[in-house]
């Protein structure tokens, strides 16, 4: 796990032992197949190009929002990106040769591997412009127990990104934090 401050991180690394390394964004840049990137979205853009020379060729999962510094208001976010860009597509304009890959922006972190919830598999909305990389997250939401919708390349997370907002309404007005979206299919277009 990359940050900032190894010290922070310490009991947790404890607790992981030997399955688990801490180290700078650095570190753990060069070491990743796969690489998450868990960091606030007004941090991401400057992660990713001070760590560019270890990620070109590497997939990436971005679960980030561009998620302003206001507060909600009657629990809507604000966000910092227009509706015609995402922090998805800035991220692969900063660090071309990488492959990013919007998933998990929709959903706590409480059902991000096997989501309990009363109408099924959930769908994950992903999209990235590398196919291949597009499949390889695919194959580990089928193991992670949800149903994949790919929206293809990067402009589709300007659609993707602000679900965030409308998953957090719930939260932010009632505290309930554990839900997350379907895609619904009529039987003519399985």
């Amino acid at each position: 796990m990359g940050t900032r401050d190894a010290s922070k991180l310490a009991a947790w690394n404890a607790e992981s032992g030997s399955k688990a390394q801490v180290g700078s964004f650095e570190e753990a840049a060069k070491f990743g197949e796969i690489i998450v990137l868990a960091v606030k979205g007004t941090a991401t853009e400057n992660l990713i190009k001070s760590v560019s020379a270890h990620i070109a060729g590497k997939t990436i999962i971005d679960p980030g929002n561009p998620i302003a510094g206001a507060p909600p208001v009657n629990g809507v976010l604000k966000f910092f990106t227009g509706p015609n860009e995402s922090l998805l597509e800035k991220l692969q304009q900063a660090v071309p040769a990488a492959h990013f890959v919007k998933a998990y922006s929709s959903v706590g972190s409480s059902l991000m591997v096997n989501p309990k919830l009363s109408g099924g598999k959930p769908t994950m909305f992903i999209a990235g412009n590398d196919e291949k990389a597009r499949k390889v997250i695919t194959a580990i939401l089928d193991q992670f127990g949800w149903e994949t919708a790919d929206m293809g390349k990067a402009e589709a997370a300007r659609a993707i990104e602000p679900l965030a907002i409308l998953w957090c309404i719930p939260g932010f007005l009632y505290n309930k934090w554990t839900h997350a979206f379907k895609l619904m299919k009529s039987d003519e277009t399985k």
